[in-house]
């Protein structure tokens, strides 16, 4: 059996693509207008009805909700958020030390909501594992866990050679870093559960309703305007495609391999028992998964990003990247060398160019954003949804300042990328500086970080 390429991804070939929901019959009116029906519009969505049932909310997705990266992730909830560092240098360590708490309690948040909202989207909350494979990545990885440490994460655990086996057996692996702030998830059951909670709230979703423009108190597509006093762009990847934003967000690349399930011997063989997420200290780091049907779900950068921030349109992937995935599950796990890769797919994330998430609404204008997430999106997503909440309930009156409207990456600033060709030769320049660096790593013997990926983080803002 061939891999199936493409089809969005893996997590949607169990049941298909859901039954379309009618698009916007034309021009209308809302409270609040969501464009974009991943998890941060629903999250957002989400929260705003339950505060305030009264209003009329109106999300507009241009595919189906889940079509994007909440559709195509590799379903890591953990409590990562892109760009702390920065945030800690412009605002202080203390409001970098309360956004990490935040994205700490995001985590049981969203497993909190599954259960209330009878989401079954297979979660299990066994950690994350960090695992390091050279003396470079074990310095990187002591540092990882300190810093960690210094914001407020107290309940992480440093492991050696031994110990990392324990957990999962990674060939290679010189020592590893875990948190209990993370769960593994299905994302599409995710996505749909929540789609339809927003649904039962009253919430109105129009789908296959692209939104070509954004303005004051206006959301522009081919079939009608929505008129609100709030315009709130959950887009995050495809925000490029939006009049005005080709430069805001560049959309990167990552892509995915399933394994067909793994027998039990097979499973022996690894360990893997507490099904943790699994990640590295490289610097195309790869991510991974065991999921609930026993597969490897393992995800890593590919081709990084199509010339004119272009996007996808079924998920299809290179096959060569397909095979660079490949080789990163048989370097793990060499007893897996003949299994059989059933699916491949990819999709696009948010990548502002000082690589911060961000949280805003713009006063003045009744316009609002969430994302950024530089693929730490689908916790992130969940603290974005509730945090514009807290900012359009302040605006209107409803409420004051909250402790979430108050965190250092609301309201960030960030510049523009570069214009073409310069951004696609500086994006394909650091990947392959940072490839390289990789296999320098991984065959040599110094504990320092290879100076080529030191100046290519540098210089990408990284």
């Amino acid at each position: 059996m061939s891999t199936v390429n493409g089809g969005i991804s893996f997590w949607y070939a169990g049941e298909g693509a859901p039954a379309p929901r009618e698009p916007l019959p034309g021009d209308t009116t809302a409270d609040v207008c969501v464009v974009g029906g991943g998890y941060t519009g629903l999250w957002t969505a989400y929260y705003l009805k339950k505060a305030a049932p009264f209003l009329n909310i109106t999300v507009l997705e241009a595919k189906f909700c889940g079509y994007g990266a909440s559709g195509r992730n590799g379903g890591w909830l953990y409590n990562g958020i892109a760009g702390r560092d920065r945030y800690a240098r412009l605002h202080g360590h203390d409001a970098a030390v309360r956004l990490q708490r935040a994205m700490n309690d995001t985590v049981t948040e969203v497993v909190d909501v599954c259960e209330r909202e009878e989401i079954d989207a297979d979660v299990h909350r066994g950690g994350v594992l960090e695992v390091a494979l050279s003396p470079a990545q074990l310095t990187r990885l002591k540092d990882f866990h300190a810093a960690e440490a210094a914001f407020g994460e107290t309940d992480r655990e440093l492991y050696g050679a031994r110990e990392t086996a324990d957990r999962v057996r990674v060939t290679g692996a010189v020592g590893s870093s875990w948190t209990p702030h993370g769960a593994r998830l299905h994302p599409v059951k995710l996505v749909k559960g929540l789609a339809a909670a927003v649904e039962a709230l009253g919430v109105t979703i129009h789908e296959s309703t692209p939104v070509t423009e954004i303005r004051p108190k206006h959301a522009v597509t081919p079939y009608g305007t929505v008129r609100a006093p709030y315009v709130l762009r959950c887009t995050e990847g495809f925000t490029a495609s939006l009049a005005g934003q080709r430069r805001t967000w560049l959309p990167m690349n990552s892509s995915m391999i399933a394994t067909e399930p793994l027998s039990d011997e097979q499973w022996a063989s690894l360990g893997w028992e507490g099904r943790e997420t699994l990640g590295d200290m490289a610097h195309a780091y790869m991510y991974a998964q065991r999921t609930a049907d026993g597969r490897i779900a393992l995800g890593g950068r590919g081709v990084p990003y199509r010339f004119g921030s272009k996007t996808d349109n079924d998920g299809r992937t290179q096959p060569q990247t397909i095979e660079a995935l490949r080789e990163i599950l048989v370097r793990f796990f060499p007893q897996l060398a003949g299994v059989r890769i059933e699916h491949a797919w990819s999709g696009v994330l948010g990548v502002p160019r000082d690589w911060c998430a961000t949280a805003t609404l713009d006063r003045s204008t009744g316009l609002g954003w969430a994302g950024g997430y530089v693929g730490s999106g689908v916790a992130t997503a969940n603290l974005a949804g509730r945090t514009l909440r807290d900012l359009v309930q302040q605006d209107s009156g409803q409420s004051g300042a909250t402790d979430l409207t108050t965190l250092p990456w609301v309201g960030h600033k960030v510049r523009k990328w570069e214009p073409e060709p310069l951004r696609w030769l500086g994006v394909q320049t650091m990947y392959a500086a940072f490839r390289g660096a990789d296999r320098r790593e991984l065959t040599g013997t110094t504990a320092t970080t290879d100076r080529v990926a030191r100046i290519a983080n540098r210089l990408s803002g990284r």
